[in-house]
């Protein structure tokens, strides 16, 4: 079971890695006025975003692996880990919107400023604090 922890932290970064930086994208996309610079960033954040597709379904596959396995046991008296799951929710939510607003950009309709864009960008850090908090204290 240490293996597939280690894989799900690894899968877990790697979907993080790509949290964090494609936001990043959206912000300069959003300053970028010429088509060429347009369309050079709609193919990278649509490459960027297939790339960490798998790594998200494989870290929730390798959750649920552990889930059932042994933390199963722990659910009705592990606040913590109910905690963990919702924000994780959150967080597959987040992705989902990040499609939506890479949508926006390939259908030229951007609604938001390269600031907007900036503070969505802090969300994924924000969960990513909270969610290691939750699994490595288990505060309640």
């Amino acid at each position: 079971m240490l293996w597939v922890k280690a894989f799900h932290i690894i899968f877990m970064v790697c979907w993080f890695a790509g949290l964090f930086y494609l936001p990043r994208l959206f912000v300069y996309h959003a300053m970028t006025e010429d088509r060429a610079g347009r369309d050079r960033f709609c193919i990278m954040e649509r490459k960027l975003f297939l790339f960490i597709t798998p790594f998200m379904l494989i870290t929730i596959a390798l959750g649920i692996w552990m889930l059932i396995d042994y933390a199963w046991a722990a659910w009705s008296h592990s606040g913590w880990l109910h905690a963990k799951l919702f924000l994780v929710t959150l967080l597959v939510i987040y992705h989902g919107w990040c499609w939506r607003l890479l949508q926006g950009f390939r259908q030229g309709r951007n609604r938001h400023s390269p600031r907007w864009y900036r503070i969505f960008n802090e969300l994924p850090v924000l969960i990513l604090f909270a969610v290691v908090l939750l699994a490595v204290v288990k505060p309640f």
